[in-house]
């Protein structure tokens, strides 16, 4: 267990701090700002977020993977972080009284990790 701990700290550690990043910038109250005024600004965040991570995600795969596996990448770098995007409006909703989960936080989250799908496999890969 502790030598799996320590193979992902170590093929990952970027995308560890993006998640710890995500994870805190999910749950602080954040202040208000003129930003506030701009309708649905937040989604682009969300999309440029998820985007990011999984870009770096994908990156740090191919980096330190000789043989590509499929079924690591679709679970590990496309599930995973829709379903922990999914957890984190959930938790949002339900632990927070001055944060929300949002279907539609959830659905541009879901098209950043989408986007570097598609990002890595036709860009990253081929570098």
């Amino acid at each position: 267990m502790i030598n799996r701990i320590d193979k992902i700290l170590k093929r990952y550690p970027l995308s560890l701090i993006i998640i710890t990043a995500i994870i805190y910038l999910s749950f602080f109250k954040p202040p208000k700002t003129a930003l506030d005024t701009i309708n649905n600004i937040d989604k682009i965040a969300h999309l440029v977020m998820y985007g990011g991570f999984c870009s770096v995600l994908w990156f740090e795969y191919f980096l330190t993977h000789l043989r590509i596996r499929a079924s690591k990448i679709f679970w590990g770098a496309i599930v995973g972080p829709i379903v922990f995007s999914g957890a984190i409006e959930i938790l949002q909703e339900s632990i927070t009284r001055y944060r929300g989960g949002d279907w539609y936080d959830f659905l541009f989250n879901s098209l950043g990790v989408l986007g570097a799908a598609l990002f890595s496999i036709y860009v990253t890969k081929p570098l």
